[in-house]
């Protein structure tokens, strides 16, 4: 509660909360859209749309992250609430395919550079170190809600309107987030260490691939990824086609992996206190590795029945929140504290590379060959990731202790980032 004293912090992070649900329900709305235009080629439409997202993450949030110390941060941030909110006000209006795919660019480009510029300005706000580090879990938390209640928020909506009018929804959302950042007092950002805005843009990648404990990270957005792809991508006509369901059971699917992501989600913070953060991500990618190939098995069966399915898609919801919610505090663990935003830009990209893999094939694998194949080549790639993070990520670190639960970053906030690295 002292955290969200803080008045600035307090608007700015419920800017970002609305901003995440706006594009929550735009993911769904998004999903249907595509259904309509396309019908059984939804999934290759949808998985396209979100590869423009991934490139357009892949590609833009470490320019934004090392351009962010350069420009008028709450002008900035406020600019890209209102082409997202004015993007998704146009999304109802579209006819053709292309149509979409030039929109989204559009959208998901301003997205991209909002995370990192959002993530910048948090400790200019929040000086004291240990809200700093509820912060960070703050803005976590808040991602995972909205996995959870954008589906349901949209499932209920679905009951009384048309997808489309979702977007309006949105819209209004991103123009509301939009007139909080305006609110809020963000001082001007310090300059950062580094003379050039390409070196701070490499600098947190570079941190991860001389880190073993962050390769392994590297190995298990991978995981997430392939498992995860299934659910995002799949749902609609899977919903839809195999198993003749509405607009509203779309919606209900979703929530159902959301639901697994908050309830673990919830219960891990205690469990994390005495259990190493590798033993908990490495367990999720075991539990996601699991889940796809029951997807994969079940569908070649004809098993893949409404229980079925909500029961693999809520055990991906399980796993997804078992890697992803200590990754925090294993970045916190292994970088300086003046590194941190770089290396939360860094997994932000590197994160979404792996998205940027498996998208397109549970999209277009998936239309031209079935789940049954395509799940296929997703599992392997989960079991692949899994494999690759117990092998990359020590069970011990260079002090003989378990590289979970590595001091925090703020006991050693002027090691040099090089010395943390080898140590890890």
């Amino acid at each position: 509660m002292r955290l969200f004293g803080i008045r600035d912090y307090r608007h700015l992070f419920g800017a970002q909360v609305i901003a995440l649900f706006g594009t929550g329900l735009t993911t769904v709305a998004l999903g249907l859209l595509a259904y309509d235009l396309a019908g059984p080629r939804a999934g290759a439409v949808l998985s396209t749309a979100l590869t423009i997202k991934m490139v357009m993450y892949v590609a833009i949030a470490p320019l934004a992250a090392a351009y962010v110390d350069r420009l008028p941060r709450r002008t900035f941030l406020f600019l890209l609430d209102a082409i997202r909110g004015a993007v998704v006000l146009a999304l109802p209006l579209v006819t053709e395919v292309w149509h979409i795919y030039l929109l989204i660019g559009l959208l998901q480009a301003a997205s991209a550079a909002f995370t990192p510029t959002f993530q910048a300005v948090i400790p200019d706000i929040v000086t004291d170190e240990a809200d700093y580090t509820r912060a960070l879990s703050a803005s976590q938390v808040a991602s995972t809600m909205e996995s959870l209640l954008s589906p349901v928020l949209a499932a209920v909506a679905l009951t009384f309107l048309s997808f489309d009018r979702l977007f309006l929804g949105t819209s209004a959302g991103f123009l509301l987030s939009a007139a909080l950042v305006l609110s809020t007092r963000i001082p001007e950002a310090r300059p950062s260490g580094h003379t050039r805005a390409w070196d701070k843009a490499a600098a947190g990648i570079r941190t991860f691939l001389v880190t073993p404990r962050l390769r392994g990270v590297m190995a298990l957005n991978l995981v997430v990824a392939a498992a995860g792809s299934i659910v995002v991508v799949n749902t609609v006509n899977h919903v839809r086609d195999g198993l003749g369901g509405t607009q509203s059971d779309v919606a209900w699917m979703l929530a159902a992996s959301g639901t697994g992501t908050l309830l673990t989600a919830l219960a891990l913070p205690r469990v994390l206190d005495r259990v190493p953060a590798r033993t908990v991500m490495t367990t999720g990618a075991g539990v996601l590795a699991g889940s796809t190939i029951a997807a994969v098995t079940l569908t070649a069966t004809g098993l893949l029945t409404w229980t079925g399915t909500a029961i693999v898609w809520g055990v991906i919801g399980v796993g997804m929140a078992l890697v992803i919610t200590p990754t925090g505090k294993v970045l916190r663990a292994s970088v300086a504290r003046n590194a941190i935003p770089e290396a939360f830009a860094a997994q932000f990209s590197l994160s979404h590379l792996a998205w940027l893999i498996t998208y397109p094939v549970a999209g277009w694998l998936g239309t031209t060959a079935g789940f049954a194949l395509a799940w296929s080549v997703l599992a392997g790639l989960a079991g692949t990731g899994a494999i690759g993070a117990l092998l990359l990520w020590p069970r011990h670190d260079g002090r003989g202790t378990p590289t979970g639960v590595a001091a925090p970053a703020r006991h050693t906030p002027r090691t040099d980032r090089s010395t943390l690295a080898k140590a890890a």
